[in-house]
């Protein structure tokens, strides 16, 4: 068999897999959340705060859909064009037009124009946040995080496009077959590491301190079997008001993380409800499946890409003789882009779901629908959430239910509890 007709083969076995994985470990059935409860969950709003929630989604709607169809049209202009490949064929020319420096100082550049032509637009998002009250971070220090995350990007990106080009060079026949075993094993790597070096470089992160609340805490993940290293506190307040919590790494590197804002802001009912919905997240095995479902989707999208890359169409168009030359980034970037479009629906629904299952945990673990409720209600309010989205919006891109279902599975909860 050529190596094509293995790449098809294995396109299909991880597909196979991918599809498996999400029917088995994603929980598709939703906890109750009647529609009757949600909409009088609505009504029992402040009427003031949903206005004003509304208001200000609508004021970053504008912006979020422009960066996401320009950051399209500029992929597709740079990758289905020949002015892609002349970019990275201008980036290597002060190297000789080496491919390694085609490869990452090319590659580097496409994404940094794309980044650039939509960064009006996050400053557009920025200056929405500051008028609102939530972003507590000056224009410097916005700047200061932006470069921040251009520096992280370019770091990653820049061993991923060489190590992906070099494995090129070494088995130009079966590079699609290395290059899947590398993206996935980069996205089980960035799991570990993530936590570990790049979020700190971001917000600075110290254990919470000793206290009732701790021991509260620390003992309900005891209680409900979860191995946790410690629960930190992230210094959030000096960039946002909004309040959070997570649950990121993976093994030794487990941590949940709360906003100094949700201490600040919360009650200690309110701060164990969100924290036992993120040990339902551990206890779920969030993180790994999604881990796995990503390294999955990753070797599938990069045996894919070689397939796809191969259409001469496609190459004519880009300006390029072959995918595995540099010069094709651009075009591969395009088709990434279009995939990541078209699938972000699922990939919603799938952390829905998953969320949802994390709220049900959440309410069974500390048995107070109560302080589950008023936690939903202080979200809202503080992040000024649209607590009942546009459907469209929330069907394409939603990663969380609406406040108004969280509220309405909890008051399902307390009814079948008997409360």
């Amino acid at each position: 068999m050529s190596p094509r007709g293995w790449a098809v083969l294995s396109l299909v076995a991880l597909t196979v897999a991918l599809v498996v994985t999400a029917v088995l470990l994603i929980p598709w059935h939703r906890p109750p959340a009647p529609r009757a409860d949600q909409l009088a969950a609505l009504g029992d709003l402040p009427a003031e705060q949903v206005a004003r929630s509304r208001e200000f989604r609508s004021a970053l709607r504008p912006a979020g859909w422009a960066a996401i169809a320009l950051g399209l049209l500029v992929a597709l202009a740079l990758g289905l064009t020949p002015l892609g490949s002349r970019l990275v064929e201008l980036a290597g020319r002060p190297f000789g037009g080496h491919w390694a420096a085609q490869a990452v100082l090319g590659g580097l550049a496409v994404v940094l124009v794309a980044d650039l032509v939509t960064l009006p637009f996050a400053a557009w998002r920025q200056s929405v946040l500051t008028r609102y009250g939530l972003s507590t971070n000056g224009w410097s220090g916005w700047a200061a995080d932006l470069l921040k995350s251009y520096a992280v990007s370019a770091v990653i990106g820049a061993l991923a496009l060489l190590g992906f080009y070099t494995v090129i060079r070494l088995s130009p026949r079966w590079w699609w077959a290395f290059g899947a075993a590398g993206a996935a094993t980069l996205v089980v790597l960035l799991s570990f590491v993530l936590p570990v070096l790049v979020e700190p470089v971001f917000n600075r992160f110290t254990p919470m301190e000793q206290g009732p609340l701790r021991a509260q805490l620390m003992q309900l993940a005891a209680r409900d079997g979860v191995p946790v290293r410690d629960v930190l506190v992230a210094d959030a307040s000096r960039r946002t008001r909004a309040v959070n919590a997570y649950v990121s790494g993976l093994g030794p590197t487990r941590r949940v993380v709360v906003y100094d804002t949700l201490l600040r802001e919360a009650t200690p009912a309110e701060v164990t409800a969100v924290v036992a919905h993120e040990l339902g997240h551990a206890k779920d095995r969030d993180v790994p499946v999604g881990t796995l479902t990503g390294a999955l989707g990753a070797a599938a999208a990069v045996v894919a890409l070689y397939l796809l890359g191969s259409s001469g169409p496609l190459l004519r168009l880009a300006g390029v003789d072959s995918v595995a030359q540099p010069r094709a980034f651009p075009m591969l970037l395009a088709l990434v882009t279009v995939a990541g479009l078209v699938s972000a629906p699922v990939q919603a629904l799938m952390s829905r779901r998953v969320e949802a299952r994390a709220d049900a945990h959440a309410l069974a673990l500390t048995g107070d629908p109560a302080a589950f409720e008023a936690m939903q209600r202080r979200l809202a309010g503080i992040n000024l959430a649209d607590p009942d989205p546009p459907r469209w919006e929330y069907l394409y891109s939603a990663t969380h239910p609406s406040t108004v279902e969280r509220i309405a599975a909890a008051r399902a909860h307390a009814r079948e509890a008997g409360r």
